[in-house]
């Protein structure tokens, strides 16, 4: 999540940044994005601390399927109570899934952010942004 406009250099281990919650399988962007790479597709959604610090989540703005995202690149914003911040992505490719529960259902992002509350898949256009 980044209100400062700076755009993700790379992944860094969340363990190096604050004490939270690490999930074995994710990599971490330092604007506090997560990606869970598949086979073909990456799932994305925010931290844990991230949505800690946003506080309750009451809209998600997500792109559309078969939009592009590239990598620090903006692709949807979340409101809390507290703010509203863009959510950068942590790769580049295609949108292929976005989840709809997330519209009737915000505060997954606050009770599951690494589960239910996941934001979009997208398919990867350029794998090697995966191995930093």
């Amino acid at each position: 999540i980044s209100t400062s406009g700076r755009l993700p250099s790379s992944f860094t281990p969340l363990s190096r940044l604050f004490s939270s919650s690490v999930v074995d399988g994710l990599k971490y962007a330092s604007s506090h994005e997560w990606v869970k790479p598949d086979a073909a597709v990456a799932t994305i959604g925010i931290t844990d601390h991230a949505q800690d610090h946003l506080g309750e989540v009451v809209f998600v703005e997500l792109p559309e399927c078969g939009s592009s995202v590239s990598q620090g690149e903006s692709f949807g914003a979340v409101e809390s109570v507290k703010a509203t911040s863009d959510i950068n992505s942590p790769i580049s490719g295609e949108v292929v899934e976005i989840n709809t529960k997330l519209t009737e259902t915000p505060g997954l992002i606050n009770s599951s952010s690494y589960e239910d509350g996941w934001m979009i898949k997208v398919k990867p256009s350029t794998p090697s942004e995966l191995e930093s």
